[in-house]
C-alpha cells in the first residue's frame, strides 16, 4: 500500500494515522492547465529569483549564525514526503529545546533578516525548484510536517484531507488568513479551496497574492 511505504519512508518506528483518512484526490485530469502553468512560471520565476535569493543568502550569513538554506521534511500530494528549502528566517537553533512548534505572530525566533523575507515572501523563493519538480505548486494548501499533520489529526479528523492536491507556495488559506491563522481555520479554508478548485479559482488566488506581497499582510 501506498500508505505503508511512505510510513517506512518516514520513520519506520512511528506510525502516522492519518495516512488512511486523506480521501479521494482530485483527479490528474483536472490538475493539467495547473501543472503546464506551474512549469512555465515555476521556470520563470525561479530564474528571476537567483539573484534575490544571492543577496539575501549574503545578508543571511551576515545576520546570523547557521546555514543559508533551511530544509525540512514536510508532507506532500497524498501523504508523499518531500523536502521544502526556504531562506533561513529564523535563528540555526529555533527548535532545538522545543521540537516542532506551530509558528505564531511576532515569532520571538525569527532574525531581523527573517521578518523582512516572511513580509515580503523572499524565503519561500526556492521552492520554485519545488514547482518545477512537481513536489509544489504555484497554488495549493501549504505543506505542514508529520508530527504536527498527525497532531492536528487527532483534533481535526478532516485535516489531513488537504493532501487531496498538489501543496503549493500560496494557498486559499494564505489569502484569507495570512500566516497567522489556526490549523482549524487553515483546515476549512484549504478543503474549501479543494471542493471548489478550477483553474480560475488558482489565477484568483495568485492575483491575491501579489496584492499581499504589496502589503506586506498576513505575515508572521
Amino acid at each position: 500500500m501506498l500508505q505503508t511505504s511512505v510510513e517506512k519512508t518516514i520513520s519506520p518506528e512511528n506510525h502516522y494515522s492519518f495516512l488512511e483518512h486523506i480521501g479521494k484526490p482530485i483527479p490528474k485530469s483536472k490538475l493539467i492547465g495547473k501543472r503546464i502553468c506551474d512549469i512555465i512560471f515555476g521556470t520563470i520565476f525561479g530564474i528571476i529569483s537567483l539573484p534575490i535569493i544571492l543577496v539575501f543568502a549574503i545578508l543571511i550569513k551576515l545576520n546570523s549564525k547557521g546555514l543559508v538554506f533551511f530544509k525540512q521534511k514536510r508532507v506532500g500530494y497524498m501523504g508523499k514526503p518531500i523536502t521544502i528549502v526556504k531562506l533561513r528566517s529564523m535563528r540555526n537553533d529555533a527548535e532545538k529545546k522545543t521540537g516542532a512548534v506551530w509558528a505564531k505572530k511576532n515569532d520571538p525566533r525569527v532574525t531581523s533578516v527573517g521578518r523582512f523575507m516572511r513580509k515580503t515572501r523572499v524565503d519561500e523563493l526556492p521552492q520554485f525548484w519545488s514547482i518545477i519538480k512537481g513536489d509544489m505548486s504555484l497554488v495549493g494548501p501549504r505543506p505542514e510536517r508529520f508530527v504536527l499533520t498527525q497532531e492536528f489529526y487527532e483534533k481535526w479528523p478532516e485535516f489531513p484531507q488537504r493532501l487531496r492536491i498538489t501543496p503549493g507556495i500560496t494557498g486559499y488559506a494564505q489569502v484569507n488568513g495570512g500566516y497567522d491563522i489556526s490549523p482549524v481555520k487553515k483546515c476549512h479554508l484549504d478543503n474549501y479551496y479543494i471542493k471548489n478548485y478550477s483553474f480560475l479559482f488558482d489565477i484568483k488566488i495568485a492575483l491575491e497574492t501579489v496584492k499581499i506581497i504589496i502589503t506586506g499582510d498576513g505575515a508572521r
